[in-house]
């Protein structure tokens, strides 16, 4: 079972990680919010010019949490299996083929001229490096999900060993 951020993961999760904003991401659209309120509050002095500030900074944190909500997991679920979830999408392991791990020399490339468009794509931009898995699913058109991550060897290792799990008999 791994841990992150201090936190201790809850039973049958094999790697959980949440893709938060970091604290070098919330000075600048907090600043700019301010910077809107300011603005709206000169176009409207008096009584009201409390307004904006208690309405759009709130609303800019509000943003920055909800962007920090995807988190990537690999845990196990009732029915037996093992799954890969990131964000609100479900992979179970057993259609996961060849993990690879993208750093983040590599990464503008696995974004750009080589992305397959009907690839899965979970990626924040404040995160490094990328976990690309294969998918083995005849059934499913989605080639290959691309997932960022903090620890993508963790990320690759939990894959793997999971796999291998269900790969033998038991």
């Amino acid at each position: 079972m791994v841990e992150t951020s201090g936190k201790r993961a809850r039973a049958g999760t094999r790697y959980v990680e949440r893709l938060y904003v970091p604290w070098w991401g919330w000075p600048l659209p907090l600043l700019a919010a301010a910077l809107l309120a300011a603005e709206v509050h000169m176009g409207y002095p008096g009584v009201r010019s409390w307004l904006p500030y208690a309405v759009l900074l709130p609303l800019a944190a509000a943003l920055l949490i909800s962007l920090g909500r995807a988190k990537v997991e690999v845990t196990d679920v009732p029915s037996g299996e093992t799954e890969l979830r990131a964000g609100e999408a479900r992979l179970p392991v057993r259609f996961t083929g060849e993990v690879e791990v993208i750093g983040k020399d590599r990464k503008r490339k696995a974004l750009g001229p080589e992305l397959d468009p009907a690839a899965f794509v979970l990626h924040r931009g404040w995160v490094g490096p990328l976990v690309r898995v294969e998918l083995t699913d005849p059934a499913d058109p989605t080639p290959y999900w691309l997932v960022s991550s903090r620890r993508p060897e963790a990320l690759a290792e939990a894959l793997r060993d999971s796999r291998q799990q269900h790969a033998q008999p038991e």
